[in-house]
């Protein structure tokens, strides 16, 4: 009897677990096949992948996790100004989100203003910090680019209220803009890599390879794609890398195609342990890896200090990156960690 009862109860647990897991997946893909998407699944650059369900077990039962502080009255960042005519002018906001602002254009990168990277609101990676700028503080925003579906990149519900308040155009990779028609955004445009799309007579938006992954449930797994991108314009081009795990024949094709990029924007969090984390996520040293591949003129981390995503502690990508910028003698400046709402002129 209590056996059965103890099955039954694995029986049921096991089948609510997959009945969210389709819940909460987003629309697949469907297109021709590529040299990255076989019909059913996109592909990173030369076929790497994201680790399994099995390693995900090891590594969770493994986890030595270094040490972050919630700091929830961090101030917040001076207001920005509506428009930007003269210059490139980046403020991080928090995370993978930054305000680009040029030639009188706004464009937001990957906007989390929640308090959870989690499809609840109860569980999942909580907010360390937060936002360097109010929501309520954005100018109008024209475009929102979207690098993939992960929760810490697409969060629905900042998407909803800036939909509501800014009625931006939003550009995503490929099989994205399908999940926000289904909440009833209805501005986004899909870019396979390498295609592009003009925002003004002198802006065109870009999407480029980027080596990650890509769902939001248990039945959606790398059905939509991933990617990175390059705003083109006379200034140079600005390269905001998304979320990417180090592929070097990737990102020197990026510099070449995509030449001079005077501002590139890279992840340097996320990347312990790096037999797990590796392939989907650089570490700060191949951050910097990725700045002399594309030839940057500026670099600016992203993807750090926010929520605590992996095993390395608050301070690490910070101090890592100051490591590696000494040991390939790269000037401090020339590679930045902005705090959050922090702003430079360019």
């Amino acid at each position: 009897m209590i056996l059965s009862f103890f099955f039954g109860f694995i029986a049921v647990l096991a089948g609510t677990f997959l009945v969210i897991g389709y819940i909460i997946s987003a629309p697949s893909h469907s297109g021709d096949k590529t040299d990255h998407y076989d019909g059913k699944k996109f592909i990173n650059p030369g076929n790497i992948q994201a680790k399994g369900l099995k390693e995900v077990f090891q590594w969770m039962l493994q986890r030595k996790q270094g040490p972050w502080k919630e700091k929830s009255d961090s101030p917040y960042g001076e207001k920005p100004s509506s428009t930007v005519t003269e210059g490139v002018k980046i403020t991080f906001v928090n995370h993978s989100t930054f305000l680009i602002q040029l030639e009188g254009m706004n464009i937001l990168t990957d906007p989390v203003w929640s308090e959870r990277t989690s499809p609840f609101p109860f569980v999942g990676p909580k907010r360390m910090k937060p936002t360097g700028i109010r929501l309520d503080d954005l100018p109008q925003i024209d475009y929102i680019i979207l690098s993939h579906n992960h929760y810490d990149h697409l969060d629905i519900q900042t998407l909803k209220s800036l939909y509501r308040i800014h009625r931006p155009k939003i550009i995503t990779p490929l099989g994205v803009k399908a999940y926000l028609d289904s909440h009833q955004i209805v501005s986004a445009t899909d870019l396979d890599w390498w295609q592009e799309i003009s925002v003004s007579d002198s802006l065109v938006i870009q999407s480029v390879p980027a080596q990650h992954f890509s769902g939001r449930g248990i039945f959606d797994r790398d059905s939509t794609l991933w990617c990175g991108y390059v705003i083109r314009n006379h200034r140079g081009n600005i390269y905001f890398a998304g979320d990417t795990g180090y592929n070097e024949h990737t990102f020197k094709e990026i510099g070449a195609r995509c030449a001079p990029v005077s501002i590139a924007l890279i992840p340097i969090g996320a990347y312990k342990p790096v037999w797990f984390m590796s392939p989907i996520h650089c570490s700060p040293a191949e951050a910097v890896k990725i700045h002399f591949d594309v030839k940057s003129a500026q670099s600016i981390a992203t993807h750090f200090g926010t929520f605590a995503l992996a095993d390395d502690g608050e301070d690490e990508p910070i101090s890592d990156l100051a490591l590696a910028m000494k040991q390939a003698q790269l000037h401090s400046d020339k590679f930045l960690a902005l705090k959050e709402g922090e702003g430079r002129l360019f």
